[in-house]
């Protein structure tokens, strides 16, 4: 908290500064002294909690988790150190990333009653659907730790939730195959369990790409936490109630589900396969300009970053290493690339600052390597499991934590009298 205090009406609020950030006034007495609110629809301008997770700065296009920026994490690290890092608030050493990874691998088997509990849905069921459901349904297998005021039972949900996240989503997949479901594989990475439980089978060994396993970490490690977005605030209001963990992660799943959340990359990739080849561009360049031709341009802009988003460049050389990797010679990859080119040459995109963001690129990936686009957001889910574990740990350990009551301008009719229906 700084020294300088702000004057609205009668009353001095007092100014509070980050380590890095903007300023914030400190409104909590603002209805007790005025009888006003702030009126702030989507919450753009008011900060909902104090947090040392993830920090963004749209206008210079940064990011960071920890103090450590993205692309550092992207380039160097592994998913499994990135969600040591958000839990614990500093980077492992070796010893203790690998006592982490070796509890995360024990704890990716589901109870083998969930297997019928797949059943239950119909084959032709979104993941989304289906991760709901089963995420929301871990609850009643796991009473051992679901009380939130226990910081180690709350330690073994979080690591529980990160280890079977993977394990959900490949089977939600096999479901919707018709094949059968792959046990975990302990001698794998994360990352690399994760692809042979998706497109491994019985009836053969698979043998995991490293290409395909680094580029899909990869996109696990830019996923994983981005501040107080939609599903991540949902995770937070949902745990300030005091709900379990499961039920928590399962409400978050429910918001990430939205298409305009982390339905943005099955979108772009859409629009991609719509423009169809590169000498087609310039029609739908122009259409966008359009103010009344309803076309959008998906995967460029975003609600935060005013700049270049820093994880779509990771994203543009990585798919470019998976392309070569898996001999993919596909129309909608040059497409990607002249688009692209074209938009941020373009002063129309560079003005209104419409930049490639991540998932411009993540979708050209998710379906190099073989995942339908119903799974992209289910692939989105699991990596920011561990970011929404993180933020709700942070949440449940926050002294000045109250359950959410977001207030509103009320616009209705004013008091009236009942009338009998007879007499109406």
């Amino acid at each position: 908290m700084t020294d300088m205090t702000i004057k609205l009406g009668d009353h001095d609020y007092p100014v509070m500064s980050g380590t890095v950030g903007p300023d914030v006034i400190d409104i909590r007495k603002l209805y007790a002294d005025s009888g006003k609110f702030t009126y702030d629809p989507g919450f753009t301008s008011t900060a909902s909690c104090e947090s040392a997770l993830t920090y963004i700065d749209g206008d210079e296009g940064v990011l960071l988790h920890r103090g450590y920026p993205i692309g550092q994490l992207a380039e160097q690290s592994s998913f499994m150190e990135v969600s040591y890092l958000l839990l614990n608030g500093e980077l492992p050493s070796k010893a203790e990333l690998a006592s982490f990874t070796t509890t995360i691998t024990r704890h990716t088997m589901l109870h083998e009653q969930l297997a019928t509990f797949y059943r239950g849905f119909r084959r032709d069921a979104h993941p989304m659907a289906v991760m709901c459901g089963v995420v929301g349904a871990l609850s009643a297998f796991y009473h051992d730790s679901s009380d939130i005021n226990d910081p180690h039972q709350r330690m073994i949900a979080s690591h529980r939730l990160i280890a079977k996240m993977p394990t959900i989503a490949a089977m939600a997949y096999k479901y919707s195959v018709g094949q059968p479901f792959l046990y975990p594989d302990n001698s794998l990475s994360y990352t690399g369990n994760f692809l042979r439980m998706t497109f491994g089978v019985p009836a053969e060994p698979y043998v995991v790409n490293p290409v395909v396993e680094k580029a899909l970490d990869r996109i696990f490690i830019l996923h994983a936490d981005h501040e107080q977005n939609a599903s991540t605030s949902t995770v937070r209001l949902a745990g300030s109630s005091g709900a379990n963990p499961f039920a928590c992660i399962a409400a978050g799943i429910a918001c990430l589900w939205g298409p305009a959340h982390g339905g943005a990359n099955e979108a772009a990739l859409n629009m991609l396969r719509e423009i169809g080849t590169p000498d087609r561009i310039p029609e739908f360049i122009a259409r966008a300009k359009d103010k009344n031709d309803p076309f959008r341009l998906m995967g460029f802009g975003h609600r935060v970053y005013k700049n270049y988003d820093p994880r779509a460049t990771v994203m543009q050389q990585t798919v470019r290493e998976v392309f070569k990797a898996m001999n993919v010679s596909d129309p909608v990859f040059d497409v990607a690339l002249q688009l692209e080119e074209m938009a941020i040459n373009d002063p129309y995109f560079v003005e209104k600052k419409l930049f490639p963001n991540v998932d411009f690129y993540s979708g050209v990936i998710l379906s190099a390597i073989g995942f339908p686009t119903t799974m992209f957001t289910a692939l989105f889910a699991l990596a920011r499991t561990v970011g929404w574990v993180a933020q709700w740990n942070e949440m449940i350990s926050d002294p000045a934590q109250k359950i959410g009551r977001p207030r509103q301008l009320y616009t209705g009719p004013t008091q009236r009298d009942y009338v009998p229906v007879d007499q109406r």
